[in-house]
């Protein structure tokens, strides 16, 4: 490296020392840091310029040594209290769901002194920090559908209050989301035994059952889940009765399958002692979530937001750590265009009786080919142009190579959108809302929309968002619907709003309950964490 490269890195590395006052007369260019009345020194021993050089690649240690006035920190008699809090640190990793190979142990136990062990020292602090704060990977490279960035980690502040602390080894692990959740998730990740499958009874044979059902297979899988520990006293062991169900979704929720008490292929495979181990999958799922909660890390979990679940189908709100309102969730279809994306925003506005405007990709995909055969299809739609005038559809060419038109449903009992939307504007064109299809609530499985989040309860939701501003919520919410035109409502103020996808959360006891993977998104982030070294 040259003679300019060493001073520039050591001048980026020492602008973090400046006095404030200084600090905030400082321009654009590098010049400007030697220009100031205390600017950094450009005497360095050899010793402090081996040290910068060698961290001149690394923003984050040009930082973290730069306000340590280009010291080692971990060399010699006064730095062994911190390696011995280092290699502690390290041996928690596994509390995370990260592996402490990761950080090389070992080859740190072994480093000796030097220069190479201190950048050794540092850049695994560093890293775990890093890991613990944000994440191990970058979650649009993972899956593109999830528009989450990873939070700015202060890597060289984090590092900084670890060395100078009493305890760095705490400092260390409150690098890690502060969410009861993850908490939850940890201590969830250790426990659990593998399921002992009794070899010696039948098979069960394959089929559906679910509350109701009746068949003299019933009492095989009767057998083998007493034989496991779920078993369920009935006076009718050819009846799949509500008890039973109860049981298998134990037995579920232990096999790490998505617990819905409904005995289908999958859970008859695994009561058989077919397919992968339960208890793997629900470790790597745990693990996952894991992850997914660090790539949120800088989220003010304490404070009131909105929380949707896309795997499990829920939409909650949550304050001070408490969940204080539930409702079930329709999410995106399995399709590329449809699948519901993970992001986080907040809720500006609701809208009551609100008008649907028709999103493009349904226009074309759905609605132009009806008109196209039948100009008078769609009677409840109407074709908008760019100033919002309705255009008499015999003005309209639906044949045109180009359709520079919108379709608009006025507010209606059989709108798209319902009596309710709750925006969070983001350039997907994703929110909450209501729906007239009402009776897909009450299934298992609820990935039937073009993407949106369809709401069960939406004016008890909107009743629980307008309460902090007002003593009426329900009298607010009642003179926007009875007005019969679209209401906007500005909430004051915005509530964050979290879509998600856990595919293993804890339930309001800490139990950590399962949910399918219906999109695959956490099968690729497990794929991506074993790359990084994970589950070996």
């Amino acid at each position: 490296m040259s003679t300019y490269n060493i001073i520039r890195s050591l001048t980026l590395a020492l602008v973090a020392a400046i006095p404030v006052p200084a600090a905030a007369q400082l321009g654009q260019g590098h010049a400007a840091a030697v220009s100031v009345a205390q600017a950094p020194r450009l005497n360095f021993t050899p010793a402090e310029m081996a040290l910068a050089e060698a961290v001149a690649g690394d923003l984050d240690l040009a930082s973290f040594y730069g306000r340590n006035g280009l010291r080692a920190v971990f060399q010699g008699e006064s730095g062994a209290p911190l390696r011995a809090a280092l290699q502690e640190a390290i041996a928690q990793a596994p509390r995370h769901g990260i592996p402490v190979m990761r950080y090389q142990p070992e080859a740190l136990a072994a480093a000796g002194q030097g220069l190479e062990a201190e950048l050794a020292h540092a850049r695994a602090l560093a890293r775990l920090l890093s890991d613990l704060s944000g994440g191990v990977l970058v979650p649009s490279r993972v899956d593109p559908e999830i528009k989450r960035a990873r939070p700015d980690r202060a890597v060289a502040e984090m590092m900084a209050r670890a060395v100078a602390a009493p305890d760095p080894v705490a400092v260390i692990a409150a690098a890690a989301p502060d969410h009861p959740a993850y908490r939850a998730l940890q201590a969830a990740l250790t426990g659990g035994a593998e399921l002992a499958i009794p070899a010696h009874l039948p098979a069960v044979p394959e089929g559906l059952w679910r509350v109701g059902s009746r068949g003299s297979d019933l009492p095989l899988m009767r057998a083998r889940l007493e034989a496991m520990g779920f078993g369920a006293p009935t006076a009718d062991p050819a009846l799949y009765d509500a008890a039973f169900s109860e049981a298998v979704a134990r037995f579920q929720d232990a096999a790490g399958l998505p617990s819905d008490g409904i005995a289908g292929p999958q859970t008859i495979r695994r009561l058989n002692g077919e397919g992968p181990s339960g208890r793997d999958q629900r470790q790597r799922a745990i693990m996952v979530a894991l992850e997914r909660l660090r790539w949120m890390g800088g989220t003010d979990f304490s404070a009131r937001h909105v929380w949707v679940n896309i795997p499990d189908y829920t939409t909650t709100i949550s304050q001070d750590g408490a969940e204080v309102f539930r409702t079930r969730s329709v999410v995106g279809k399995d399709t590329a265009e449809m699948r519901t994306p993970e992001f986080s925003d907040v809720i500006s506005h609701l809208v009551v009786n609100p008008s649907w405007n028709v999103p493009r990709s349904i226009t074309n995909r759905d609605y132009l080919p009806k008109l196209r055969a039948n100009a008078n299809a769609l009677s409840h739609l109407d074709v908008v142009d760019g100033r919002g005038n309705i255009v008499p559809r015999g003005q309209v060419n639906f044949n045109a190579a180009s359709f520079p038109y919108r379709l608009r449903q006025k507010p209606s009992a059989d709108n798209a959108l319902g009596e309710v939307k709750f925006i969070f504007p983001n350039q997907w064109n994703i929110y909450l809302h209501d729906t007239p299809t009402r009776h897909l609530f009450g299934q298992n499985m609820r990935a039937h929309s073009n993407g949106c989040i369809r709401i069960a309860d939406p004016v008890d939701l909107a009743h629980a968002l307008l309460s902090v501003q007002t003593d009426d919520p329900a009298a607010v919410y009642r003179r926007a619907r009875d007005s019969g035109r679209e209401t906007w409502l500005t909430l004051r103020p915005g509530v964050p709003v979290h879509l998600v996808y856990f595919t293993a959360w804890p339930d309001s006891s800490g139990q950590v309950r399962m949910a399918a993977d219906i999109y695959g998104r956490d099968a690729r982030i497990w794929q991506a964490l074993e790359a990084e070294g994970f589950g070996s």
